[in-house]
């Protein structure tokens, strides 16, 4: 039994290695990549949207305030 156990502990360590090695090979080459480098944020231009009541609402009138646009359609 004790065979059996070694030859079980042997052939994981292989498929491990195997695995390993596959993974590592598969890696996609990062510095062969043209990654554009980070630029920090651009402020947004200044704009104005209707708001559900129809009144306006500017952007200047929301600084400091989490803003997210979801602009959504339907065909």
């Amino acid at each position: 039994m004790g065979g059996e156990v070694r030859s079980s502990v042997v052939a994981l360590a292989a498929a491990v290695i195997l695995t390993v090695a596959t993974v590592a090979a598969a890696a996609p080459d990062f510095a062969g990549l043209q990654i554009q480098p980070y630029e920090p944020p651009k402020a947004a231009p200044a704009f104005s949207l209707p708001g559900l009541d129809g009144t306006p609402q500017t952007l200047e009138s929301l600084r400091g305030k989490v803003v997210m646009l979801f602009f959504w359609a339907t065909w």
